[in-house]
């Protein structure tokens, strides 16, 4: 169960960003800056995070307390890439497609996770997984507008938004296996910082050359995407992908699409159907069906 809170509130902050993203873009600030900003900010706190914690002398003890190794470090730092490239692709795809339509394309990781931790473990997903994808993704393209008249596609929008979901996918599927039992808090600060130096080269952040402009307003972007994504999403997903396992956490990861669209409409103002708030439902419903067959059948064990 507290591997299910933790992966649940990773997916409500990560949910939060595009809205933000949104307005950071209407100010006139571009993909480069906001992913940038966010990753940068986000690996100064981690790390600040990371070192008052060492002077306080943590005398924490067991799992979870040890720090990683050069290799797990290493390692971390590449599987952190993967947060910067899912960054850019979706922050790309603000760029052409609605906040609430973005996080539809990147909620592809629901089944991506169930078909890639299958591949890898060659076992069948369970029955209830399966079940819990038919609602998921029904409610997706009912939530994400996808039968409402008059909605336009953007085919770069699309391949950006794919993307992202792809890259998302890998980032649950590894950070689930690596280190497992290193403390949370630098496991994140390695794959943050990963994903930072990933980015800072694929889309080379103009405040680089031009600093001001993080005082112009970029800054405070910087401050609500680095701790709201990097910081929190990063670190509840660190904390929750090793107790759920990876197919269980693409599934409670669902949770980013309602947010998102609650989001979208009250900030962005953007207009949502009742159809779509449907499905949201249908969304809600798919998250709790596994857990609510697993409670199920302990009380079967139980019984008997």
């Amino acid at each position: 169960m507290k591997g299910i809170i933790y992966v649940l509130l990773g997916a409500c902050f990560y949910g939060v960003l595009s809205t933000f993203v949104k307005l950071a873009y209407g100010e006139g600030f571009i993909v480069n800056d906001v992913v940038g900003i966010q990753l940068l900010i986000g690996t100064l706190i981690l790390w600040g995070l990371v070192g008052g914690k060492n002077l306080a002398g943590s005398k924490q003890v067991g799992k979870g307390s040890r720090q990683p190794s050069m290799n797990e470090a290493l390692f971390l730092l590449v599987v952190g890439s993967s947060t910067g490239l899912t960054g850019v692709f979706y922050y790309q795809s603000l760029q052409y497609v609605s906040a609430s339509f973005a996080i539809l394309l990147l909620f592809q990781f629901t089944w991506m996770g169930v078909v890639l931790e299958a591949i890898t473990t060659r076992k069948f997903p369970a029955k209830e997984k399966l079940v819990a994808l038919i609602p998921l993704l029904v409610g997706t393209v009912i939530a994400g507008g996808m039968l409402s008249k008059g909605v336009t596609f953007h085919t770069q929008g699309i391949i950006y938004g794919l993307l992202s979901a792809l890259t998302y996918t890998i980032f649950i599927f590894v950070s689930g296996r690596v280190a497992t039992d290193a403390d949370s808090l630098t496991r994140t600060a390695y794959m943050v910082t990963g994903g930072f130096i990933v980015a800072a080269i694929v889309v080379t952040p103009t405040f680089f050359f031009e600093p001001s402009i993080i005082f112009d307003g970029l800054g405070k972007y910087g401050l609500i995407l680095g701790i709201m994504g990097p910081v929190l999403s990063t670190l509840f997903f660190a904390k929750g992908v090793p107790l759920t396992g990876a197919g269980m956490a693409s599934i409670l990861g669902a949770m980013e699409l309602p947010m998102a669209i609650v989001m979208s409409m009250l900030v962005l103002h953007e207009q949502v159907s009742l159809l779509q708030w449907g499905g949201v439902a249908l969304i809600m419903f798919g998250v709790a069906w596994p857990e609510l067959v697993k409670r199920r059948r302990t009380r079967k064990i139980s019984a008997t």
